[in-house]
């Protein structure tokens, strides 16, 4: 199905979330929602920046840890230090992903640099399915080569799109790539009709089929389409990331860093965090791990995707 025959473009906005302490950055998060949880795997976004880091004081998030989730670190400026469980010890660069599986337990610790002025980029999730969601920890880096075409520019860090393939691995079908087009451009995709998508807009005035979207905004389609339009209406460079993945058919529940498929399985994630088990520890960040914080009163709920 092409763009011209589909259905309309969901539309969903961004709320914004502080990521802690007085002179925290503030983000701007369009999944989860209770319009949409899930677009395919992806079930989590955070857009930021650009953030002047003198202001804010830039991100500092102490050890803190994840289970059942895949994070996925796609920056367009600034540079974050990375430090994991499993060892890793690495830099999120703009251009470059930086893909960490939790699976069973994992911690981290993120830090914008001292060479960093600004601070801007992405921050996504994608939930492991349940056989795999008890998986080894892991960390991938990748810097995706840019596929230029007419009037756009194509980054693929996850899946394949316009005749490039990520080798990054995911444990469902997903696609993830950063597409800048030139002022007044317009580009037809080939997408996998298999797949739902969506389109989050980082700067410029793009139209996705018919429906314009504005910074922040994140422009949703279900499965069936085999081509995807996107249009940059404004006279600057605009630039979006494109996600998309088949249907996550499986309910999650979702509570601070933790993904699990039932209110036992975050009550035992959380003790096992607050008892220094399970996560490992994060060795080279100076200072303390973060505090969980307290449970609602009421057993957290499944939820899943929006049929």
């Amino acid at each position: 199905m092409s763009d011209a025959e589909a259905g309309p473009v969901d539309v969903l906005t961004p709320r914004d979330v502080p990521l802690g302490g007085p002179r925290a950055m503030t983000v701007r998060r369009t999944l989860p929602q209770r319009a949409r949880s899930l677009i395919g795997a992806w079930c989590f976004a955070d857009h930021y920046g650009p953030d002047d880091v003198a202001r804010t004081g830039g991100m500092v998030v102490a050890p803190h840890p994840h289970t059942g989730l895949q994070t996925v670190s796609w920056l367009f400026s600034g540079e974050i230090e990375h430090r994991d469980s499993l060892g890793s010890h690495a830099y999120v660069r703009p251009g470059e992903l930086n893909l960490m599986t939790g699976g069973h337990g994992i911690s981290h610790s993120e830090v914008s640099t001292p060479r960093t002025t600004v601070l801007h980029g992405v921050q996504l999730w994608v939930a492991l399915p349940g056989e795999h969601r008890h998986t080894e920890r892991d960390f991938q880096h990748y810097v995706p080569e840019p596929v230029r075409t007419d009037g756009a520019e194509i980054r693929v860090f996850l899946g394949t799109l316009a005749g490039a393939a990520s080798p990054v691995r995911t444990f469902t079908p997903l696609l993830g790539a950063e597409v800048t087009l030139e002022p007044r451009a317009a580009l037809t995709l080939a997408v996998d009709p298999r797949f739902e998508h969506g389109v989050l807009v980082d700067q410029g005035q793009v139209r996705m089929a018919d429906t314009l979207l504005h910074p922040a905004e994140l422009g949703y389609v279900p499965t069936g389409r085999d081509t995807l339009t996107l249009t940059n209406e404004s006279d600057e460079a605009a630039r979006t990331v494109l996600l998309g993945g088949t249907p996550f058919e499986e309910e999650i529940v979702m509570w601070w860093n933790f993904i699990g498929r039932s209110n036992e399985d975050i009550v035992q994630a959380r003790s096992d965090w607050m008892k220094g088990s399970r996560f490992g520890e994060v060795v080279g960040y100076d200072g303390a791990p973060l505090t969980a914080p307290e449970l609602p009163h009421v057993p957290l709920k499944p939820r899943g995707r929006v049929r």
